[in-house]
């Protein structure tokens, strides 16, 4: 005898107290369909505990009309096989091949942008569907990175931003391919990415110029959280956050968790717009850039995301723009925030060295040791300070040719005193001059 079919024997046991009747009264078997929909039920193959009248309705007279056959679910016809048309059915099963990493939401927003379909008429189920259909359903390639285990939130857009460097690919630099930096600042309540670049490092020069824009862009966050890396404990950006009053955070050695969501950007960022990106387009880092920067203020700024229960960052930031710091005043002192400071000795000729240039300083301080007033973006010299911060004058790029017919500034004569030596004794010749030019007496 053929085992019972596990299903079907639920469902009868639901039915149970409509078909140990021989007769129903009128108005009973709505009444009993009430009552079984009410209780909680243990069902085969999920985790739902409840029923519907219809439901059981459906199952009654299914038993009625074939038994226990009529109670075993029945298997669609068309199981597997995709509703959708044959051109859009091509488009999705190319676009999956083409780069098996393309998860199914990279496949629906890729045909809608192309104009393959309308936005919000296909379906993740239905892409799902046919690709599992020809064994194409998982996504190919390295194993994702560990989940995010912490549940922690902010507040509001701006309370902590999240600093790190994600290696990039291999882009044209200076003539030949070189490697390239993603540094990112992330905002972790929106999780929307306050600005982020491919550099040619991930030192502290690096990071410092992307939080510049970052400020410029997104306003001054509370915090700004990073790990223990040599750029991140650099002086540098220490004084800078601590001249704008942002608390820098140094995460605990060995514990990725602690920026589960920066880290989660990171897969983001090489699932959906690394893998898209057409490295023949790409002829140097502002390319690279240019193509990031559209991508995220079209797609992944304006996209659901479901930490944001379906709300995209982009609208998050914007909900806590009253809370959000702004620069203010500070935005026309910014430039000269983020200057570096260093100690050089002035040369004999009234110059100064930085990064292999020469830099006139004025010519007073020459043999003097001063403070550099540095921008290292630019790699150039554009002051000089004394120890309490004061300006004591400005630098300018030697120009040796202008100097060969450039006007020497002379110091003034002094003035010519005489010096009378009163201890002195009597001096002869000034008796005698004193005698022949009638100036005794005077």
């Amino acid at each position: 005898m053929n085992e019972i079919d596990p299903q079907a024997l639920f469902r009868f046991s639901v039915l149970g107290p409509l078909i140990s009747r021989r007769r129903l009264p009128r108005g009973e078997l709505q009444k009993i369909l009430r009552e079984l929909a009410a209780r909680e039920y243990v069902i085969p193959g999920t985790d739902r505990r409840s029923l519907g009248e219809k439901t059981i309705e459906g199952w009654y007279y299914r038993y009625r009309a074939r038994g226990l056959d009529g109670l075993i679910p029945k298997v669609r016809a068309d199981r597997g096989q995709s509703k959708l048309s044959a051109a859009i059915q091509t488009a999705i099963l190319a676009a999956k091949r083409e780069n098996p990493r393309r998860s199914i939401r990279q496949i629906q927003r890729l045909l809608e942008v192309a104009g393959s379909v309308a936005r919000g008429t296909l379906s993740r189920s239905s892409i799902h569907r046919l690709l599992q259909q020809h064994g194409l359903s998982r996504i190919a390639g390295s194993a994702s990175l560990p989940e995010e285990k912490r549940s922690f939130v902010a507040a509001c857009a701006g309370e902590i931003w999240y600093s790190d460097v994600m290696h990039g690919p291999r882009v044209p630099i200076g003539g030949r391919l070189g490697k390239s930096y993603l540094v990112s600042l992330f905002d972790d309540a929106s999780r929307l990415v306050a600005h982020g670049a491919f550099c040619r490092g991930e030192t502290a020069l690096d990071i410092e110029g992307v939080l510049k824009q970052a400020l410029l862009k997104r306003g001054v966050p509370v915090k700004l959280v990073v790990d223990n890396g040599a750029a991140y404990v650099a002086h540098t950006l220490q004084g800078i956050c601590a001249r704008l009053g942002i608390v820098l955070v140094h995460c605990r050695a060995y514990s990725p968790e602690s920026k589960g969501k920066l880290e989660r950007w990171h897969r983001t960022c090489r699932d959906q717009f690394l893998s898209e990106v057409d490295e023949r387009q790409i002829l140097s880092l502002d390319d690279l850039n240019a193509r990031l920067w559209a991508w995220l203020e079209q797609v992944y700024h304006r996209s659901p995301h479901d930490g944001l229960d379906g709300q995209t960052p982009l609208a998050r930031y914007q909900q806590d723009l009253p809370q959000i710091r702004s620069l203010g005043p500070l935005a026309a002192k910014l430039d000269a925030l983020f200057l570096h400071r260093v100690r050089r000795l002035v040369r004999k000729d009234g110059t100064v060295s930085y990064q292999g240039g020469r830099f006139e300083v004025p010519f007073e301080l020459a043999g003097k040791t001063v403070r550099l007033l540095v921008d290292p973006q630019a790699e150039t010299v554009v002051g000089v300070e004394d120890d309490a911060g004061e300006s004591i004058g400005q630098a300018t790029p030697l120009d040796a040719l202008a100097n060969r017919d450039r006007r020497r500034r002379k110091p003034d004569p002094l003035p010519v005193v005489p010096v009378k030596h009163p201890s002195a004794g009597p001096n002869l010749v000034e008796l005698v001059y004193d005698q022949y030019y009638g100036r005794q007496g005077d």
